[in-house]
């Protein structure tokens, strides 16, 4: 839950659901909405993946998702999963056997497409790996591979026929006595995605995965995919999202958590205010912010920081951030700290002061989160 007592108007409710365990990862209940990504280098290819999984890892993915189509990349998975520094869930499609394997060979968690799986004695076979390994099974509904039954019964994919189909999947689930899975119903249009997701939140207890799949580029997805998935989450739906972006996964990431922050529902890294800057501008601001974000990407420490080019609403801003930069006259700037005017700042100094505050700070952050969990600083 996002709640704050002071400005009640920002508080979402999350809905009430039970909770599952992706790899060392609660999804679902009171869990922090989980991020993840998905892999796209071959996954035959150990350790190109591996590098990638370390880099989404090191953007801030909690959870990354790795396909495996063939033999050859269950058996890579192996080592795959080994290695990750994040729990990898196992993207199964057609070939029930890939989900036994991957099972085997370490996967957090098996994603099955009733679509495609077939049978319900191969999804038994399926479920069956999965509990021997302690696997959770993510089911995932796609409007672009609907049962054929549904879409003669309903005529095209819609919201009824998707939450039909991923609740007809997880009465065999259920039937069998297994219930550690979370639902997906995606789709690449956006309105059929966020009414099945509505439908469905009713409908189960089952921690939901937020997705719209296939969303596009970088500016087109992260737009569609905020505007989808952000009406979901501001409405308390949704315990885990990937952001589907043609681009590269570290991306999906960094999308993902702006838009978990924007809601107050995760803070990780700095969050930047900017004003979009105008003649007023004591210095450039567009180019000030670019530098910035680059600058201050490997701070993993909630902080927030403003740039605002003048006066106007600088000093406003800045009262409500840890740290603020507002432009003033001849080439200078004044610096606030938690919320107060503090010094002046001249505007070629200006990045490097600011980069070096925001490192202290996040370095005294961290001091004392591990004094309070009583690992020693290095």
């Amino acid at each position: 839950m996002s709640h704050n007592p002071i400005r009640p108007w920002r508080n979402i409710e999350r809905r009430k659901c039970r909770q599952i365990r992706v790899g060392n990862v609660l999804v679902g209940g009171d869990a922090p909405i989980a991020v993840q990504t998905m892999t796209n280098t071959p996954t035959e290819d150990a350790a190109a993946t591996i590098a990638q999984i370390k880099a989404c890892a090191e953007a801030g993915a909690d959870i990354v998702r790795v396909s495996c189509p063939t033999e050859e990349s269950t058996a890579a998975f192996r080592q795959i999963a080994r290695e990750s520094p994040v729990p990898l869930v196992a993207d199964i499609h057609f070939h029930y056997k890939r989900g036994v394997e991957a099972a085997d060979a370490g996967a957090a968690c098996l994603r099955i497409n009733p679509g495609n799986i077939g049978s319900e004695a191969r999804v038994r076979e399926v479920v069956a790996a999965a509990r021997a390994n302690g696997c959770s099974i993510r089911i995932g509904v796609n409007g672009g591979s609907l049962e054929r039954h549904l879409l003669e019964k309903y005529g095209e994919p819609c919201p009824d026929a998707m939450v039909e189909s991923a609740l007809d999947h997880a009465r065999i689930l259920d039937d069998l006595g297994f219930h550690d899975y979370k639902i997906s119903v995606k789709a690449s249009d956006m309105f059929l995605t966020v009414a099945a997701y509505q439908l469905l939140a009713e409908a189960t207890d089952a921690p939901l995965h937020l997705g719209i799949t296939e969303a596009g580029g970088l500016r087109t997805g992260t737009v569609k995919s905020s505007i989808g998935m952000g009406s979901l989450l501001w409405a308390g739906i949704g315990d885990t999202i990937r952001v589907s972006l043609s681009a590269d996964p570290v991306e999906e990431v960094k999308v993902g958590y702006e838009m978990l922050k924007s809601l107050g529902l995760r803070t990780r890294g700095v969050n930047i205010v900017a004003c979009p800057s105008c003649a007023r501008q004591g210095f450039d601001v567009i180019s000030t912010v670019e530098i910035l974000e680059q600058r201050l990407a490997h701070i993993s420490e909630p902080i927030s920081l403003s740039i605002i080019g003048c006066v106007v609403n600088g000093p406003g801003e800045a009262a409500l951030t840890d740290l603020g930069f507002t432009g003033g006259g001849k080439d200078a700037g004044k610096m606030f700290v938690n919320g107060r005017a503090d010094h002046n700042v001249s505007n070629a100094d200006m990045v490097e002061h600011i980069v070096k505050l925001v490192e202290q700070r996040a370095e005294a952050m961290r001091a004392a989160r591990e004094a309070e969990e009583g690992v020693p600083a290095e």
